[in-house]
């Protein structure tokens, strides 16, 4: 019989009330991310963009529902350039080359699902 694995959280407790703004702090010219929690199927982490920073296009073998927390970013799929603001969340299909261009200091949760 399969033994079930409870995913790992970090930085908090299970029934634990945080502010999710308040898990990773901007950094002056950088990237900086803190995984929230992690499991066989996926992950959720929360991330921050100074002003200027970007990820080169790229693909992933998960699929990632990103949701802006605050600030504003430029995400394209494959090509196509997507303008977020906070309170906006956008699904990037996996396999499909995206980039990300932070328009001004943002906070996004990024949630990986594999599978």
């Amino acid at each position: 019989m399969k033994q079930k694995v409870e995913p790992q959280a970090i930085g908090f407790t299970s029934s634990q009330i945080r502010k999710a703004l308040e898990f990773v702090d901007y950094q002056d010219g950088a990237i900086s991310n803190q995984e929230v929690i992690k499991g066989t199927s996926g992950s959720v982490n929360i991330l921050s963009f100074d002003k200027g920073q970007n990820l080169k296009e790229h693909t992933s073998l998960s699929a990632a529902l990103v949701y802006v927390l605050e600030g504003e970013v430029e995400i394209s799929i494959l090509g196509i350039p997507h303008r977020l603001q906070g309170g906006d969340m956008i699904l990037v299909p996996a396999s499909e080359a995206h980039a990300l261009r932070a328009i001004t200091r943002f906070k996004m949760i990024l949630t990986k699902i594999i599978g």
